[in-house]
């Protein structure tokens, strides 16, 4: 699918390359903030509409659904109507989800409206996410898109951060509804500065729909990400578990199948794969994706879990790994620029394996300030890797089809990452003795129907002596017992958490090895027209 000219636009004093990077950022950064901040306050969401766990689940399990259905398709549209048409509406869907989010009546049929708002968010997401990295390599000259990247991967990486920290500050207000009201003044800025500054590129020729690429698509990645949601929980042998993933592998298998044997123009074009330098950036992307969720997803459970510290308190001690990630992913981007990505990704997986070996031997009382220094140091590694794949595997995509290896690469991600996660939950569940699990399943429910109760850690809670230390609500003569209890629930999760920031260290190892094989330094480095593409006309 090739475009025609970008339509002539008058000149201004900002260069045009300059107004999509602000655009894409103010749009990116409001659909990666709500997928952390709605984490905080599900809880709080569940007590509201009274409803079951797995009732309420689907208030989170259907944005990460959606979001993932959404993000494979993103690109057609783009070729069919237009990518500043559909970005544009995709970041309106999200904002009108919001609202319908925040306004849902809080009854326990009306959770079903959440849901369905949230699969709104989640589809408009999944559309407009891809297509604002699509629109930044396509508008940057080769010698610039490493820089572009890495200013918008600020984005990425702070956004999640500062989820918690927010959702924190407004539940502990009794101001959750906030957490879906605060999208709307930002998405209102991120549509209008998109719709001024944005010009349409659009198709010479409207590409064809593949209606069964797009069936076995859906279904795929739906049933995929809807069985890795549930595996933690339910077990991964568990028969509706196997049966959503067997539907999600047998749909992708025939997906595969469809679009590099049947359609005549794919949906996704998979054949990308067969190019190394996609692969292989793909791949060591995949395990990026992993170190940086991983992470996020452990270390919060550790810390309000275990340690005893509010939803606010983690997302201030998560806040070291935002802020070096925020510094070193530019500088990561201007030296993608110079050397390629060979050095960037080796350094930083070298770092990320050392780091998360030093994180596997955390213990119940390490102080919270080696952690924040090891946060730190996983920060730095991250701002070397994140953006430094997404951009390697995009310079090896024809310009032409920015918009569709965008969308690949995201719908992957997104499946990677929630089977990641799964697996990482797993391995922490796969620690715990019986007993400790229905200990464990009793204060969930217990802190589910009642009102805000008393931090508690199961090995640590800040102010309490550590032979008190037991759950709120426990009559005297019980104590004894249940701080046996906790500490071996304790020990036990220590041991799950160890095994795995282990299996992550192990794949971080595998990292640095696949990213001797990517281009760059001491080889010379020519970008995008390494691939012999054109490169991007100067935009003014």
């Amino acid at each position: 699918m090739s475009y025609g000219a970008t339509q002539p636009q008058p000149g201004g004093r900002l260069e045009y390359k300059w107004k999509v990077l602000i655009s894409v950022i103010f749009g990116i950064f409001m659909i990666i903030l709500d997928t952390t901040v709605v984490n905080v306050a599900f809880q709080t969401i569940r007590r509201e509409y009274n409803t079951s766990l797995n009732n309420s689940q689907w208030v989170i399990s259907i944005y990460t659904l959606a979001l993932g259905i959404a993000t494979p398709l993103s690109g057609f549209l783009a070729d069919r109507f237009g990518i500043k048409r559909m970005y544009v509406g995709g970041l309106a869907a999200f904002v009108v989800g919001s609202l319908l989010c925040g306004l849902a009546p809080t009854i326990s049929s009306s959770i079903w409206l959440l849901v369905a708002a949230r699969a709104a968010q989640g589809f408009g997401g999944g559309v407009a996410q891809p297509l604002g990295s699509a629109l930044l390599f396509s508008t940057f000259p080769p010698k610039e898109q490493g820089t572009a990247l890495g200013i918008f991967g600020i984005a990425l990486v702070v956004a999640p951060a500062l989820g918690p920290i927010l959702g924190g500050l407004l539940v502990d207000q009794g101001l959750w509804r906030w957490i879906f009201f605060i999208n709307i003044p930002i998405g209102i800025v991120g549509v209008f500065l998109a719709s001024r500054f944005l010009r349409e590129r659009k198709p010479e020729t409207v590409p064809a729909l593949d209606p069964l690429g797009l069936v076995t698509a859906v279904v795929g990645f739906g049933a995929v990400l809807y069985a890795a949601s549930i595996a933690a929980d339910q077990g991964w042998g568990a028969s509706n578990v196997l049966l959503w993933f067997a539907v999600g592998g047998v749909s992708l298998l025939a997906f595969g199948i469809i679009e590099l044997f049947v359609a005549k123009e794919p949906l996704l074009n998979l054949r990308l794969f067969g190019n190394p330098t996609f692969l292989i950036a793909s791949l060591i992307g995949y395990v990026t994706v992993i170190g940086l969720f991983g992470a996020e997803f452990l270390m919060p459970v550790y810390l309000q879990a275990l340690r005893g510290r509010t939803a606010l308190q983690t997302g201030f001690t998560l806040l070291p790994l935002a802020l070096t990630s925020g510094i070193i992913t530019p500088l990561a981007g201007r030296l993608y620029d110079r050397i390629g990505p060979r050095a960037l990704i080796v350094t930083g997986f070298s770092l990320l394996a050392i780091n998360t070996w030093q994180l596997s031997q955390i213990q119940a009382d390490t102080p919270i300030s080696t952690i924040l220094v090891l946060l730190a140091l996983r920060g730095a590694a991250l701002g070397l890797t994140v953006q430094t794949t997404f951009a390697t595997a995009l310079s090896a995509v024809p310009r032409r089809s920015l918009a569709r290896g965008s969308s690949l690469i995201n719908g992957t991600r997104f499946v990677v990452q929630a089977s990641g996660v799964a697996v990482l939950a797993t391995i922490l569940a796969s620690a715990l003795s019986p007993e400790v699990k229905a200990q464990s399943q009793r204060a969930q429910e217990q802190s589910s129907v009642q009102e805000q109760l008393p931090a508690f850690g199961v090995c640590e809670t800040p102010g309490v002596p550590a032979d008190q230390n037991v759950p709120p609500g426990v009559p005297p003569a019980a104590r004894a017992q249940a701080l046996q209890g906790v500490q071996q629930a304790c020990r036990e999760n220590l041991v799950g958490f160890e095994r795995a920031y282990r299996l992550t260290f192990y794949v971080a190892l595998l990292a640095v090895v696949i990213g001797l094989f990517m281009p760059g330094w001491p080889r010379a480095w020519a970008g995008r027209t390494a691939a012999g593409d054109a490169p991007a006309p100067s935009a003014h």
